[in-house]
């Protein structure tokens, strides 16, 4: 059976997310899964057509794209999103994108199928769509929509191997505390996190062709020799649909977000809806998987 998911991702200042989505890209391509919407929730001039152009060269030109207009407030300036501009079809500015909350309220009421939701960025759009009303696109809440449609939720996010562990997803800012304190206290749906410990020490993109655009954009970044393979390793592990057969050993339990410092803390319950996941081999293992893929 197809399994379907929506990308959300802060496709901004750094380029393992462009990683992540070459993975998931061809896993769509290849009709492994169908991605049925991407929501871009950091927002720098060339956001949506930088997406649209690297999805099109990834052959790619089918999947919705949403933004969230307000995330501006993430820094960051990088030199690959403008070069990507030129490949772009479908969207030639962020005012050609969908409101991202209403992308995701639109594909989870409309979808005839279960949804799993994929998130390499910053949680405001997706906690947004927890807290939003019905409307005229579902009679619905959002907590309502994803208890009926998401089976579960793929998330790269916290540092876990340390109590009260700081990372950027959920401590760059007010809003991104807010929204990591709002995702862990109302997800209604199991989620399952991959911390900064986990990909900090898995260098990937070391190995393409320097005509490849993925090496232009790693290039453009100031990681031409492979970069930390945090969201990757996420977009593969979801992909594959089981955290053990990718390679992890879990702990579950319940997760939260101190919203006023970003700081993330784990409590472990043999029932817990949440889980993080601790390497079960050797950083070479996933090097060598993610960079056949990305090949």
């Amino acid at each position: 059976m197809m399994r379907n998911f929506i990308l959300g991702t802060d496709w901004w200042t750094d380029c393992d997310d462009a990683v992540a989505v070459r993975i998931l890209a061809r896993a769509h391509k290849s009709g492994k899964i169908c991605i049925n919407g991407i929501g871009v929730n950091a927002c720098m001039e060339y956001s949506a057509a930088s997406l649209d152009g690297f999805l099109n060269t990834e052959g790619v030109k089918d999947i919705p794209i949403g933004i969230d207009l307000c995330g501006t407030d993430f820094g960051g300036k990088p030199l690959y999103q403008k070069n990507l501009v030129k490949y772009a079809l479908n969207y030639k500015s962020n005012n050609d994108a969908e409101d991202a909350v209403t992308l995701y309220r639109r594909i989870l009421s409309q979808s005839k199928h279960s949804i799993e939701i994929v998130e390499i960025g910053y949680l405001q759009v997706i906690s947004a769509v927890l807290e939003s009303k019905p409307d005229d696109i579902s009679e619905k809440s959002g907590i309502e929509l994803i208890a009926d449609k998401v089976t579960k939720i793929w998330i790269m996010a916290g540092k876990w191997d340390e109590p009260y562990g700081k990372e950027n997803n959920f401590a760059r800012n007010a809003r991104s505390r807010i929204a990591g304190n709002t995702f862990c206290k109302k997800c209604p749906v199991p989620i399952t996190f991959l911390g900064w410990e986990v990909g900090n020490d898995v260098i990937t993109g070391d190995n393409l062709d320097k005509n490849d655009i993925l090496y232009q954009i790693l290039s453009d970044h100031g990681s031409p020799n492979g970069r930390m393979s945090w969201d990757p390793m996420l977009a593969l592990m979801a992909i594959i649909g089981d955290e053990n057969e990718a390679g992890y050993d879990t702990v579950c339990g319940t997760a939260s977000v101190n919203s006023e410092t970003g700081e993330n803390n784990f409590i472990p319950c043999s029932n817990g809806r949440h889980k993080y996941v601790k390497k079960r081999r050797e950083n070479q293992y996933y090097r060598e998987i993610i960079n056949k893929l990305i090949k």
